[in-house]
């Protein structure tokens, strides 16, 4: 039935959905390692509009400790620095009037296992979005056999959400461990 096959699809996709929010959200979790992508969140004031950093300035990453900031205007060195500053990354940029410097300092133990502690939590937030969409999908499912739908095709479609279940949430499962080893390796 195309009903079916419908809240299958629309099950899938919020389940895929939640896969990328939690891929976001750990890849926000600092994991010792200088990145670009660490900056991703900051929004600096461009011309009176909270712009995201990468549309105002270039990001690299010389080492692993390391972060340029290069500008693309120079006037705005100093609102670039205060976002990063005020941004919720617990960073000090230093600025040399040309770029701003970025030191990653290395994570001590005890902040090793609170950012496991934080990306344990946001894979387990994504896992219950992907339990979410299986409800809907079931309480769909079950309208529609009141509706009138054969009971086995119902049945079929159960255990195929199910099978989706399964799969997204492994998948968030590989995405903490991979997030687990990026913050315990030093």
């Amino acid at each position: 039935m195309e009903e079916i096959e419908f809240f299958l699809d629309a099950a899938e996709e919020m389940m895929s959905k939640a896969v990328e929010h939690a891929k976001t959200g750990l890849a926000k979790i600092r994991a010792g390692k200088a990145m670009p992508s660490m900056l991703d969140s900051v929004m600096v004031d461009y011309y009176g509009a909270a712009t995201p950093l990468n549309q105002t300035a270039s990001v690299t990453s010389p080492d692993a400790r390391t972060l340029f900031v290069k500008p693309w205007e120079k006037k705005i060195i100093q609102d670039i620095e205060k976002a990063i500053r005020n941004s919720d990354l617990g960073l000090n940029p230093q600025n040399d009037g040309e770029q701003i410097i970025i030191s990653i300092p290395q994570l001590t133990e005890e902040r090793r296992v609170s950012l496991v502690k934080q990306a344990k939590t946001v894979t387990e937030d994504g896992k219950i979005s992907v339990r979410n969409a299986r409800k809907e999908a079931n309480d769909e499912l079950k309208a529609l056999q009141k509706d009138g739908a054969p009971e086995d095709a119902i049945k079929k479609a159960e255990e195929d959400v199910q099978k989706l279940t399964d799969t997204y949430t492994k998948k968030m499962d590989e995405l903490l461990t991979q997030k687990e080893g990026e913050i315990m390796t030093i």
